[in-house]
């Protein structure tokens, strides 16, 4: 049955699954992107060192996605999500405070944590929300608020720079994403769903890997493993490739978030009109060519082939396979997005090890991004095999 919604309403559910995105995602995860060329300069610690504080961050996420899946249910997740949503931003300010190598291990740590649990429920419940109410093809933009909170994020780390060193670069990360955890908690708690059906009446349960979902999966393995490279390292990559002062040194993370905002009503609109499988072909296309392109164009063309082709795809792939996934497997919910984030999140742990091991053993960062491009031609070929419906009648 179709639940009455009107248009406020349903702007104020992407709106509250945006902002705790912003949170989560663009300021407490990846404004350390934007940041690290500052804080490598100001001696706060090594590259390699930074590889493994990204690398515990990611430990921490696919954690909190894990965690997500024992407290997916309304009655948990009402609790778990504005908790993980404040303790981020509380962790966020943290980090202001201490120069610590290993404390700042353990805090990166603890932010993906929350991160993983956040990024997972937050836009579960908006979806589950929309379904409920026949708007699921509107589920994607909810994470217009990331790619808006990516522009913040660099802003943040560059504006102030000349005036903050070291830990305290994170005071104006801080001062944002503590009012804005409030106000996505606020709005969170207003989006009811209804409860799980009582096993009797309950839909038979079909397993997450099926001959359906296998490709799927395998491919957003892929996916996480292959964009996080470029991420994590691209500013520092810039800073490396091009001569001081240029504007793509501190300008190509705003590129990456430029892109990134513009794309993702695009690629939900695509997935809406051609079919989200064949959409998801898409972006791991161009994102493959960005992830490849500072090593076949070195310089200032690869940096902005990589920020816009990366930065303009990656977001839209992870909607895309949300969606599919829920298509193929109607009756999974939150369980099924809570296990493909785990296994992205995992994926993820090892883009910036092979990084790290890489240069530790003489290689260059460029070169390190021939892993990610590699990844992502495996999320290709496995998206190709994946139906764009279920194999299997509901309930089956």
């Amino acid at each position: 049955m179709m639940l009455p919604v009107s248009t406020r309403q349903i702007l104020q559910a992407l709106l509250a699954g945006s902002v705790a995105l912003v949170v989560v995602h663009s300021l407490g995860r990846f404004a350390f992107t934007p940041l690290l060329p500052y804080l490598l300069d100001d001696g706060l610690f090594t590259l390699h060192q930074g590889a493994q504080l990204a690398t515990w961050n990611y430990i921490g996420y696919l954690c909190g996605a894990l965690l997500a899946l024992a407290v997916y249910r309304p009655e948990r997740l009402r609790i778990a999500l504005p908790c993980a949503l404040l303790l981020n931003a509380l962790i966020i300010l943290a980090q202001g405070f201490t120069s610590d190598y290993l404390a700042l291990l353990a805090l990166r740590l603890a932010n993906g944590i929350s991160n993983g649990l956040v990024f997972v429920l937050a836009p579960a419940l908006v979806l589950e929300w929309l379904a409920e109410r026949q708007r699921a093809q509107l589920s994607g933009l909810v994470y217009m608020g990331f790619a808006a909170g990516l522009l913040l994020a660099g802003w943040l780390a560059d504006l102030p720079s000349a005036w903050l060193s070291g830990a305290s670069r994170w005071w104006p990360v801080a001062a944002v994403a503590l009012p804005l955890a409030l106000f996505s908690a606020w709005q969170l708690s207003k989006l009811h769903v209804r409860p799980h059906a009582e096993p009797s009446t309950r839909p038979p349960a079909t397993p997450l890997f099926d001959r359906a979902s296998t490709p799927l999966f395998l491919s957003y393995a892929g996916a996480g493993l292959g964009y996080i490279l470029p991420m994590t390292f691209l500013p520092t990559l810039a800073q490396a490739q091009l001569p001081a002062g240029h504007s793509l040194v501190s300008g190509a993370w705003r590129w990456t978030a430029v892109a990134c905002l513009l794309s993702i009503p695009l690629w939900n609109s695509l997935g809406a009109r051609l079919g989200d499988r064949r959409a998801l072909l898409g972006t791991y296309l161009l994102q493959a060519v960005g992830c490849a392109a500072p090593l076949l164009w070195p310089g200032s063309l690869g940096i902005l082939l990589c920020a816009v082709l990366v930065g303009g795809t990656f977001t839209g792939s992870v909607l895309l396979t949300q969606r599919l996934a829920r298509t193929l497997q109607p009756h999974q919910g939150p369980r099924l997005s809570a296990a493909l984030i785990a296994l992205y999140g995992g994926a993820q742990l090892a883009g910036p090890w092979l990084a790290g091991l890489w240069i530790q053993h003489g290689g260059s960062l460029e070169q390190s991004f021939a892993f990610g491009a590699l990844a992502i031609l495996w999320a290709l070929i496995w998206s190709w095999l994946t139906p764009a419906h279920s194999t299997h009648s509901t309930g089956a």
